[in-house]
């Protein structure tokens, strides 16, 4: 795929999907108390989702195509709520004091993908209501 847009004369965009997780880890305070648990693949493979992106930013960049990452904090699933300890100790883990909705991851791989981010290669950008700046 990134080779198809390097064969292009305006280059073009890649936005990977990883995870806060990939960042930072497990907290098993959030999973106290309730039948959710840690998948430990799950974290590695976001991990190595961000240094992927960084790899290929610099093998890319030169053929102007931009690689970059986004990493998302949890998602709220309206269709089957997580348990409500989780929900809870989550919020007061982001500055935001909630779950992302989907809706709101869009608009970053949005931005990515545009030509407003033209000079943006190699970024993980954390759409996680500040749980990892805290």
């Amino acid at each position: 795929f990134a080779d198809a847009m390097a064969a292009q004369p305006a280059g073009g965009s890649i936005v990977n999907i990883a995870s806060i997780q990939g960042m930072v880890g497990a907290n098993p305070w959030l999973y106290e108390g309730t039948a959710m648990g840690t998948v430990p693949d799950y974290f590695f493979h976001k991990g190595g989702m961000l240094n992927l992106t960084r790899h290929y930013a610099s093998l890319y960049g030169p053929k102007k195509v931009r690689v970059n990452v986004v990493s998302p904090g949890g998602i709220y699933n309206p269709e089957k709520p997580q348990a409500a300890p989780f929900l809870e100790r989550y919020g007061r883990m982001t500055m935001l004091g909630r779950m992302a909705e989907a809706r709101e991851i869009g608009g970053a791989v949005v931005f990515l993908l545009s030509d407003a981010a033209s000079y943006v290669t190699g970024v993980n950008l954390p759409v996680d209501g500040g749980y990892t700046a805290k």
